[in-house]
């Protein structure tokens, strides 16, 4: 006898409230945007809840990343085509997180600013594979279901992927106390106009990307090198607050003016100095800085 449908329904909506964390944070992996990965979850529940035979589904996570993936991977190629047409320099969307995802180190590298726009360089495919591989630890059969190619094929890409990434992510993990310290002696010195202090906080070739996308006044190109980004913070109204958060695992700055958020703040930390900073302007992407995003693998 068939399963009646409301007691169907209930019982795909258990097994999605269970895994939505992780479903989410696949899908944010994959897309560095928030926005993108909740129109991917609803994508994927639709298609859940007209799974026939629930009982019939011997693992429900791994059919539901399935799932996710497979309609992440189609967002992307999407974005992609949106990339090419949006305003200066595209940063992923900041997520303001809870303190468990700073104590998964690995998930919190995985997620930084850095790494995200290192996962940007890859093709989809590539890119779906090395996030379910890499970050979630899922096995080659798992991965070949989802993306749609052989097991051979996708440990083929997994190799490409990760040479790719080793050699565009940051040199070594940086711990958050790194971070935290450079982010407090960069706060001081932008708040007292310090300039020397900034001077030697920042690397040589410090490079600072700048995400307006056409509605917020940022620099259409990086800007590269300590002299000229020295210049551009300098540009911070005394009126701005800088306050620390936690935005991707990471301690970030949160820039506001007259109690809104104007800028999130993320930077990227080698040998004890800045080398990158990024700096979301972009209105659309800081709407989800209000409240933690809950990530999980």
């Amino acid at each position: 006898m068939a399963q009646p449908r409301t007691d169907r329904t209930d019982a795909a909506t258990e097994a999605f409230v269970a895994h939505r964390n992780l479903l989410f944070t696949v899908a944010y992996e994959m897309l560095g945007s928030a926005a993108d990965a909740e129109d991917v979850l609803q994508e994927t529940w639709l298609r859940w809840t007209g799974v026939d035979d629930l009982d019939a589904v011997r693992d429900q996570r791994a059919y539901l990343v399935r799932i996710v993936t497979r309609q992440a991977l189609s967002r992307l190629r999407t974005l992609r085509r949106r990339k090419e047409s949006y305003v200066g320099p595209w940063l992923p969307e900041p997520l303001l997180t809870a303190p468990d995802v700073a104590e998964d180190v690995e998930l919190a590298d995985n997620l930084s600013m850095a790494m995200l726009l290192v996962l940007e360089t890859l093709a989809p495919t590539e890119r779906a594979v090395f996030v379910l591989r890499e970050v979630f630890d899922l096995d080659y059969d798992e991965i070949a279901e989802a993306v749609g190619k052989s097991p051979a094929a996708v440990r083929q890409i997994a190799h490409r992927a990760r040479a790719h990434v080793a050699a565009r992510r940051p040199r070594g993990t940086v711990s958050a106390t790194e971070t935290r310290d450079a982010l407090q002696a960069f706060q001081q010195a932008v708040e007292t106009g310090d300039l020397q202090r900034l001077l030697d906080i920042l690397a040589p070739d410090v490079v600072l990307l700048g995400d307006g996308g056409g509605v917020a006044q940022a620099a259409l190109e990086p800007v590269v090198g300590v002299g000229r980004v020295a210049h551009v913070l300098g540009r911070i109204s005394a009126a701005a607050t800088l306050r620390p958060a936690q935005v991707n695992g990471y301690p970030a700055l949160v820039l506001r003016l007259d109690g809104e958020i104007d800028t999130v703040l993320a930077v990227r930390v080698d040998d004890g100095r800045i080398t990158g900073l990024y700096a979301v302007r972009n209105p659309a992407k800081l709407s989800r800085m209000d409240r933690e995003t809950a990530l999980h693998r």
